[in-house]
């Protein structure tokens, strides 16, 4: 007979004990029914102690189940966390020592919903001025997006610069794997990028690049020769986005000196494009940096590539070879990073 239930094991072992038969003689009868999977001699001997102590019940106990925590606890546990957000639960144990570890536990993550977290790296410490500027420019881009809609979205260009090395070490993140438990856990050793790398210049818009201009490491990128680089965007709407031109271009950079330099400003008015504010100390609200460059980050980690115009030929590849789609979500994250911004008065959007 297989797979027995518990309480048909103890109503035999209660009937044989009655019979006073031995523990030993009960087992070896319940292993030639049973077979080898049945109740073990240790716990036959338990049970017929039970048994003969007058137990009468072959089933298991009912079970209060899990404690309750009262309100005074709760309450304590919380007043304790408040007055040191880093305390520690083995701290916990000895401030609140007529609980558990594991009450104290359920009490921070289900009672209070708290969860320990590492502190968020932000480029700035923002000023109230900055939050202002913050919320207004995202305000101001939402209205002009409400009364056009696609219309204003198409007439984006955006643009940023970025390194791209000869050799990118991939994140901890990129390089996690399987691993069965049974196996030592694999090792990462700290590298750091190349010295040789190119400033990658992409400009781009919802439809998809632009331009990708690569110069040696070494070139400062100044008022003149960004607006030199300014020239060759405006040649390719006129070649690859026909009629762009003549509805209107806004340009969206940030506030790097070269992008707000009188030169450049006086160029962008002489092209008759538009420029839409950027806030300072805000690459959450660029496009290039939360949405282009993580992407191309990625690609290029852990390859290794020898010279400046390889760098030049796969960065080139990675922008062209993505599809328009991937371009038009970036800029309609935008949107969603424009609305948080308001909603937290000006603070870090993080996703």
């Amino acid at each position: 007979m297989a797979l027995p239930s518990k309480c048909e094991v103890r109503a035999v072992i209660r009937f044989l004990n009655a019979k006073r038969v031995k523990p030993i003689k009960i087992h070896r009868q319940l292993k030639r029914v049973y077979g080898e999977s049945c109740m073990d001699v240790k716990n036959v001997r338990n049970w017929c102690r039970e048994f003969a102590a007058g137990r009468s019940e072959v089933h298991d106990d009912k079970r209060s189940g899990r404690p309750s925590i009262s309100d005074e606890t709760v309450a304590k546990v919380e007043q304790t966390m408040r007055e040191d957000r880093r305390i520690t639960v083995d701290d916990f144990c000895i401030l609140v020592p007529e609980v558990s570890r594991s009450i104290i536990h359920r009490i921070l993550t289900e009672k209070l919903q708290y969860r320990k977290v590492c502190a968020r790296w932000v480029p700035r410490m923002l000023t109230e001025n900055h939050q202002r500027q913050r919320v207004e420019t995202s305000r101001e881009f939402l209205r002009r997006y409400a009364d056009e809609k696609d219309n204003f979205l198409d007439s984006i260009v955006t643009g940023d610069e970025t390194w791209a090395f000869h050799f990118t070490p991939e994140t901890k993140q990129q390089s996690r794997q399987w691993r069965h438990s049974s196996f030592p856990k694999p090792q990462k050793f700290k590298q750091s990028p190349s010295a040789g790398k190119v400033t990658a210049t992409v400009f781009w818009d919802r439809k998809g690049v632009l331009l990708v201009n690569c110069m040696p490491s070494g070139t400062t990128i100044n008022a003149d020769r960004y607006c030199e680089t300014l020239k060759k965007p405006k040649r390719a709407n006129q070649n690859r986005r026909r009629g762009m031109l003549s509805k209107g271009v806004r340009i969206l950079h940030d506030n790097a000196r070269p992008h707000v330099a009188r030169t450049t400003v006086a160029l962008l008015q002489q092209f008759g494009w538009d420029i839409i504010t950027h806030p300072p100390y805000s690459p959450d609200l660029a496009p290039s940096d939360y949405h282009l460059f993580p992407k191309l980050n990625e690609h290029l980690a852990g390859t290794h590539i020898s010279n400046n115009d390889e760098v030049k030929d796969e960065v080139q590849r990675f922008f062209i070879a993505m599809a328009a789609s991937w371009y038009d979500m970036g800029i309609q994250k935008l949107l969603q990073r424009l609305q948080k911004c308001m909603d937290t008065k000006g603070d870090y959007v993080e996703k």
